[in-house]
C-alpha cells in the first residue's frame, strides 16, 4: 500500500507540472508533441525526416530525452533546429520537471512545433504526462506486429502510430495489417501512418496532419 501511496504521490506532482508546461505552450501557441517508443524504432530519423521536410515553413523545436550521450542532439541540431539535451543518467523516461526545465533554453514566441524525443521505451513513458497535446508512438516492422498487445497502455494513451520501416516489409516478420489491427483494437481512435525514412514514404502525410494541428492551435 505505501508504494502505491508514494507513486500516487509523484504522478501527482507530475500532473501538476505538466499542467503548467501546458497552459505555457498553449499561451504561446506552440503545439507539443511527446515522441516515445522503444529503442531502434528510428524515432530519431523520423524526427529528422519532419526537420527536414518543414525547414522554413515554420520554427521547429526540440527538446531530446537520452539516458547516457547526446549523439541524437547532436543529430538533430545538424538540421538547423534549436534542441536542449536531457540526459536522465538511467532513468527510463523523461519527466514534467525535466521539461519544464529545459524549456527555459527555448523561446517558445518563436516556436510553433515542439517535439520531445522521449526515452527509447514502451513502459514508464506511457505515465508521465510532459504537457504534451498528443503523445506520438513509433513502432517499426522489425518489431513485428504484437507490440500493442504487448504494451496497451502506450497505445491507449496515444493519439498517433506510426508505422516505421515499412521498406523493409518484404525482410521482416511483420504483418502490417495485423499490426493494425492490433493498435485499433487497443484505442480505436488512432490516427495511423506508415512511413519510411528510407524512401520518405509517408512523411509528407505525417507533416500534413502535423501543419493541419499547428494550424489550429496558432489560431485558437
Amino acid at each position: 500500500m505505501s508504494i502505491v501511496m508514494i507513486e500516487r504521490k509523484v504522478l501527482q506532482k507530475n500532473d501538476e507540472i505538466a499542467r503548467r508546461n501546458r497552459a505555457l505552450f498553449f499561451s504561446h501557441g506552440t503545439f507539443a508533441i511527446n515522441l516515445v517508443s522503444s529503442p531502434g524504432s528510428g524515432k530519431t530519423s523520423i524526427l529528422e525526416r519532419t526537420l527536414e521536410h518543414l525547414k522554413g515553413e515554420l520554427q521547429v523545436a526540440v527538446i531530446e530525452g537520452d539516458i547516457q550521450t547526446d549523439l541524437d542532439a547532436r543529430r538533430i541540431a545538424s538540421h538547423g533546429a534549436p534542441v536542449v539535451q536531457i540526459v536522465t543518467h538511467g532513468a527510463c523516461h523523461l519527466e514534467a520537471q525535466l521539461v519544464e526545465d529545459a524549456l527555459s533554453n527555448l523561446d517558445l514566441a518563436e516556436v510553433r512545433l515542439l517535439i520531445i524525443e522521449n526515452v527509447g521505451n514502451l513502459v514508464c513513458p506511457a505515465n508521465y504526462d510532459l504537457g504534451e497535446a498528443v503523445k506520438v508512438v513509433v513502432v517499426s516492422t522489425t518489431e513485428g506486429d504484437d507490440k500493442p498487445l504487448k504494451y496497451p497502455a502506450m497505445f491507449r494513451n496515444s493519439s498517433v502510430l506510426l508505422i516505421n520501416k515499412i521498406d523493409l516489409l518484404p525482410y521482416v516478420d511483420c504483418d502490417l495489417e495485423r499490426l493494425r489491427k492490433n493498435a485499433l483494437s487497443i484505442n480505436p481512435g488512432l490516427t495511423i501512418f506508415e512511413t519510411s525514412c528510407v524512401s520518405k514514404q509517408g512523411v509528407k502525410e505525417w507533416c500534413a496532419w502535423l501543419r493541419s494541428k499547428i494550424f489550429f492551435v496558432s489560431r485558437s
